[in-house]
């Protein structure tokens, strides 16, 4: 790192003319870049996907999720007549291509009409998505305005709409959302510098931000990219980039303020916080890991294009700001109205206290990690009940309508069975029968009967959402198992259990690899058997925790409703816990390589444990808590799209972070590691051979810290 160090400040204008010309190359390219993400959401070899991959091939709509519901009603005691209904609904056939609409005309089954003949409503089954947005309900919903008869109300519905309110768009989007993260960022930046160098950081966040586009866009060539990824590269690549400036940033400040000139404070700072930046970029991308080994096409490309994140923010943390603050760095240090010379007075009290009443404050801590994971237990992994959207508008007063009518709940997610038509008389009458289905049709026309082929709607009596609500799909599956003629079962439903056998089955091996290669990372970084071990249990006890807040929150309701109108949810999405996981997992461990490196440090200066926790602490406990509200403010921004499973997944991240920056870094980890005393150093000699890296064994103590060398940077690291 030293070494990295000088040849950028040796070739300052080298370095700072590379990343401008990635910065103004990413931003030109970033609307291209966009444009080539995919919305692709495919479960290769799993029965549901490859029967709906069947299903567009002869009847090109995409059966994966929820259809889109056409409705017309009636004002209160009146009446829809089929032939009104049938006219609008194959005009708006017309309108609109690629669509299939399934109703009471194509069936004769009375499911599609209120009990009281106020209102009917047909599946509109619709083309696969190209844009966040759905293209296709905004036609449907003009065209069936536009045929709509005199006197009716004409509506459109469905899980879709629901989840996004009825809203006509994706929110604020991504670029207002970096920029309020933004805004935010630069405030606590402002409270921890107070000077210009506040500015610093968020130019090293856009550089990192828009670098990592052009990447993804190199990237978009050779694999498909989700469309997701472009939020997370924004938001988790802001709080990222400007997490590690601010802990080079702060060491150079710190080194200076020990009387170094400017360029060794610049090689001093990258010897010993650049370490330790490239280490926390590595176990950031080590947690991506869990995507990627996944044999789910989107998930993987999320975990690409996730790993470019720490990685492209590391290189131009690392190379970037030293020539930067090598050239302008005292000169914006100004007014220095906070100095580095000495530690925080209030984290270093604090840290005396936690070291004082370890026992008291390990068991604290303990306590409210083991009070939050316990509701982890009740989790339901599926999607968002229909109750927990919308709360108003058409596409709510629609459904309402509908269910007041007599229609069950399980309307929202129908399943479809492909069959050979020979056979579906048999099969339809097989699935009636079945325990949980309401009733199974059999539709006439072009629209479920091509090709030899014919697809029966079934319709279950409750939300397919998760959990023990998924049983008529399953049963359906059980019942139809080597029936003659069935080809497969598909709908929101069954690719629902297609997620929890293709992602979740094989989840525990890429947590036993994540969890190796963490902790070999680890145990080169500190140079410990026990610290790497209690870093990754910490870790894994955190996501516990977070997740069972994320159960109180959205699942059960605690707060979900008073702070976004939002019931409770009744499951958590089933593709969240992978995404909230893998990416918290190496987020989480930044501050621990932060805190730990410094401790270790002090460590190998003093051979006092208990004085090393205090003034690790000391130094690192203002930086960690400011780079945790930063990310804090980067996922409530992104908290504020319409759609309810970004909200759970942003809140997710975010109540990690604080729980993580405060509970488990500044409370466990300094008592723990105080409890472990001499345990903590601890490393076998035939290890740290094979590693190669220094031996390292409890020593000493030693009277006086060793003071830092203020000529000679060539003193080998203590990692």
């Amino acid at each position: 790192m030293s070494a990295l160090a000088r040849w950028c400040l040796r070739h300052r204008r080298l370095v700072i003319s590379f990343w401008i010309a990635a910065f103004l190359v990413g931003g030109a390219t970033a609307g291209i870049t966009a444009d080539r993400l995919t919305f692709d959401f495919s479960l290769p070899g799993q029965p549901g996907y490859e029967t709906a991959k069947k299903v567009l091939a002869t009847y090109h709509t995409d059966d994966q999720g929820a259809p889109i519901i056409l409705s017309l009603s009636a004002q209160p005691g009146g009446q829809v007549t089929d032939q009104q209904v049938t006219t609008a609904f194959a005009a708006v056939k017309k309108d609109v291509p690629g669509i299939r609409v399934i109703g009471r005309a194509e069936t004769g089954d009375d499911i599609f009409v209120t009990d009281d003949g106020r209102a009917q409503f047909a599946y509109a089954f619709y083309p696969p998505q190209t844009s966040f947005t759905s293209e296709t309900a905004e036609a449907l919903k003009k065209s069936l305005a536009a045929h709509s008869p005199a006197g009716l109300t004409s509506t459109i519905t469905g899980l879709d709409e629901l989840a996004t309110n009825g809203a006509n768009d994706s929110g604020p989007g991504v670029l207002v959302e970096t920029l309020l993260a933004g805004l935010g960022a630069l405030a606590v930046l402002a409270f921890v510098f107070a000077s210009l160098l506040a500015l610093l950081p968020l130019l090293i966040a856009a550089v990192a931000i828009l670098s990592t586009f052009l990447v993804l866009l190199g990237l978009t060539v050779f694999v498909d990219v989700s469309f997701l990824v472009q939020f997370l590269v924004s938001l988790i690549g802001l709080g990222v980039a400007i997490d590690y400036s601010l802990l080079i940033v702060t060491r150079w400040r710190e080194e200076r303020a020990h009387g170094r000139d400017n360029h060794d404070a610049v090689v001093a700072s990258m010897q010993f916080a650049g370490h330790a930046v490239v280490f926390s970029g590595l176990t950031v991308a080590i947690g991506l890991v869990a995507m990627v080994v996944i044999p789910v096409p989107f998930l993987r490309s999320i975990g690409y294009g996730g790993m470019l994140i720490p990685l492209i923010s590391v290189a131009v943390t690392t190379t970037l700001l030293p020539a930067l603050l090598g050239g302008i760095g005292p000169r914006v240090d100004w007014p220095r109205v906070r100095h580095e010379n000495t530690a925080s007075r209030f984290w270093t009290r604090w840290a005396s206290l936690v070291v004082r009443r370890r026992w008291i404050a390990a068991g604290v801590g303990i306590a409210i990690l083991t009070a939050l994971i316990i509701p982890f237990f009740g989790i339901q992994i599926g999607t968002a009940q229909s109750g927990s959207l919308a709360k108003n508008g058409p596409a709510y007063e629609a459904i309402k309508l509908l269910e007041d009518g007599g229609a069950p709940k399980g309307v929202l997610t129908p399943a479809e069975i492909l069959v050979q038509s020979s056979a579906a008389d048999d099969v339809a009458q097989r699935v009636r029968a079945v325990d949980g289905v309401v009733t199974a049709t059999l539709p006439s026309g072009t629209d479920a009967n091509r090709d030899g082929t014919s697809l029966i709607i079934a319709v279950p009596d409750r939300e397919t959402a998760g959990g023990s609500s998924i049983d008529p799909i399953r049963n359906i599956r059980s019942a139809l198992h080597d029936v003659p003629g069935v080809i497969g079962v598909t709908g929101i439903g069954a690719l629902q259990l297609d997620y929890m056998h293709g992602v979740y089955g094989v989840f525990p091996w890429a947590l036993a690899l994540i969890v190796i290669v963490t902790y070999i990372l680890l145990v080169r970084a500190f140079r410990s058997l026990l610290l790497p071990l209690k870093a990754v249990v910490l870790n894994l006890v955190s996501l516990g925790a977070t997740f069972g807040g994320v159960v109180l929150f959205w699942q059960h309701g605690y707060g979900s409703e008073k702070i976004y109108g939002i019931e409770a949810t009744g499951a958590i999405t089933f593709w969240l816990p992978l995404m909230v996981f893998a990416f918290l997992f190496g987020l989480s461990m930044d501050y621990e390589v932060f805190i730990l490196s410094r401790i270790r440090e002090e460590y190998d200066a003093r051979g006092d444990t208990h004085a090393a926790v205090i003034e690790g602490v000391g130094r690192t406990g203002r930086l960690v808590t400011s780079a945790a509200l930063i990310l804090f403010l980067s996922f409530l921004s992104l908290s504020s799209g319409p759609q309810t499973d970004i909200k759970l997944f942003a809140t997710a991240l975010g109540f990690g972070i604080l729980l993580d920056a405060t509970v488990v870094r500044m409370l466990l980890v300094p008592a723990l590691v105080s409890l472990f005393g001499s345990w903590n150093w601890y490393l076998p000699d035939g290890v740290a051979k094979l590693l190669r890296i220094e031996t390292s064994h409890a020593r000493p103590a030693v009277p006086e810290p060793r003071s830092r060398p203020e000529a000679d940077l060539e003193v080998p690291s203590p990692r």
